[in-house]
């Protein structure tokens, strides 16, 4: 380890760097420094020496040429144990760089404003910022290299009780943290760029994504697994790690993972006050009506006992009424664009009820990603949806009636969000009965039936909703036993004749979509 005598100093974000600057000088350390860092860190009477007279070489056109010269690569890059390094800096008049302070041009919060022209943002792309710190990096061993404002006290703490030195263990850190940074800052241009010009490719060949650590959890699905949870930077869709939290104990790793499933869903509906109960990532309970308080009422009675300590999600301002409702039964969360002060007042009365305010109408951007044993499966989010179930095909010898029609479309969205195998009973406006998550499609069937049946939910003129088609007609005899009246599928079986049949016999209206919704 060495002395650090000289240090080159060039900053987007300049927080705290002029106190920095100034301790640096206390411990008598030439600065070198380039453009506006050199011109804030003099008018705030910091003696620094532009790097343009330490080169002898102008910067050029304006300003993308300054840094990428041998006199500042060669001393970043020289190894101090190396004598034949060393000879060559001292034939070529090359000085010791012994620290960076240098982070990126702020490409990130460029390409985000909604306005930004293509020119600016390629403008923002940083050359000589990466050379330099990825060159004092990779001759980290000599060579200081800080490019987070949250360092500066760490490393000038080390300097001051170690004589000026930075010790291997910090420098191998913040080394580290260079690379992290640079491989950041790539991806979001490739990011960038991918998203701009016509293509057909919908998958890149080369798929990379940075994600920032936003915190560790608690613990993750279990309590014997660690787990942390990360934002998607340039997501200009929804995002639940940006989720305003109002009250209540951190977030749990099931945690998001219900609310993630139960604002997907609520997002379904918002042409009407509507509730979404999700449990153990599966809706049990969905309704819509005039008021947020009859909506959340009915959505609850769908399934009163999964209900308990499960995650709500509310399209609208939460008021009084709602939260009264709300409160009769223990839940983890509450997620809603807005709660009113009465709400706020009553939830906050029980401080460990999780509130989360959110903007759920905002467009989910990016792919699915499912991790699998050495790689990685990516798809497009399942965004399909039958505009007018009156184009698909009317299978049976009887059409759907209005009220038909009106309740499978409410099944129907409701159905894409299950877990497969999923059957769903409803109305119009709400779920009557929900099966999902069965290895067969019958037990489905009977299972929704059955959890309507022991919270006295009568199934009468109901509308069935499959996820994908019925293997055979099993699953039939139970939807019309039970006392539906229409039925919302895919079709596509090989035994289809056999449910239509089956549908005629029974006086019940099918209609085939050709879509299927399998959520593994």
């Amino acid at each position: 380890m060495s002395k650090v005598q000289r240090a080159l100093i060039s900053v987007s974000d300049k927080s705290g760097i002029v106190d920095f600057a100034k301790e640096l000088k206390d411990l008598g350390i030439e600065i070198l420094s380039t453009g506006g860092t050199a011109r804030a860190l003099k008018d705030e009477g910091v003696d620094v020496k532009d790097v343009s007279d330490h080169t002898g070489f102008p910067e050029m056109m304006d300003g993308r040429l300054k840094t990428l010269h041998p006199k500042i690569h060669g001393g970043l890059l020289w190894r101090r144990n190396n004598d034949k390094d060393r000879e060559e800096i001292e034939k070529h008049g090359i000085e010791s760089i012994d620290m960076v302070v240098v982070n990126l041009y702020p490409f990130e919060q460029t390409v985000s404003k909604p306005d930004v022209s293509f020119d600016d943002a390629i403008e923002n792309i940083d050359i000589g910022g990466p050379t330099m710190i990825r060159a004092a990096s990779k001759n980290f061993r000599d060579v200081a290299v800080i490019v987070d404002p949250e360092d500066y006290t760490k490393v000038l703490a080390e300097m001051k009780s170690g004589g000026g030195e930075v010790s291997f263990d910090t420098k191998l850190y913040l080394a580290k943290k260079v690379f992290s940074h640079t491989a950041q800052y790539d991806t979001f241009i490739s990011g960038y760029l991918n998203k701009q010009g016509a293509s057909d490719e919908i998958f890149p060949q080369n798929f990379t994504k940075s994600y920032r650590k936003i915190s560790d959890v608690r613990y993750g699905e279990n309590p014997h697994q660690k787990a942390a949870v990360y934002r998607e930077p340039l997501n200009d869709g929804l995002s639940l790690v940006d989720a305003k939290i109002l009250q209540g104990k951190a977030m749990s790793f099931n945690n998001y993972l219900d609310s993630s499933a139960v604002i997907d869903l609520a997002k379904e509906y918002s042409e009407r006050p509507t509730a979404v109960i999700v449990k153990h990532n599966n809706p049990c309970g969905v309704a819509s009506a005039d008021t947020l308080s009859e909506a959340y009422k009915n959505a609850f009675e769908t399934d009163p006992v999964s209900a308990f300590g499960g995650v709500i999600s509310l399209n609208r301002t939460v008021d009084e009424a709602t939260a009264k409702e709300i409160l009769n039964l223990f839940v983890e969360i509450i997620i809603a664009p807005s709660f009113d002060e009465a709400a706020l007042k009553l939830i906050s009365e029980k401080p460990n009820i999780r509130l989360l305010e959110l903007d759920i109408s905002k467009d989910v951007s990016g792919f699915e990603m499912r991790k699998i044993q050495g790689g990685l499966l990516l798809q497009e989010r399942d965004l399909g949806m039958i505009q007018d179930l009156k184009s698909c095909e009317v299978v049976t010898k009887r059409a759907p009636d209005e009220e038909e029609y009106a309740a499978m479309a409410y099944a129907w969205r409701v159905c894409k969000h299950m877990k497969s195998n999923a059957i769903i009973y409803a109305s119009k406006d709400r779920t009557l009965g929900i099966g999902c998550g069965q290895t067969s499609r019958v037990d489905s069937a009977r299972l929704a039936a059955m959890k309507a049946a022991n919270y006295d939910i009568l199934l009468e003129g109901s509308a069935v909703a499959s996820d994908a088609f019925f293997p055979a007609r099993d699953g039939i005899d139970v939807v019309a036993e039970a006392g539906a009246t229409a039925i919302i599928q895919p079709g596509g079986s090989i035994k289809d004749k056999e449910t239509i049949a089956a549908c005629d016999e029974h006086d019940v209206a099918m209609i085939f979509t050709g879509m299927r919704h399998f959520r593994h």
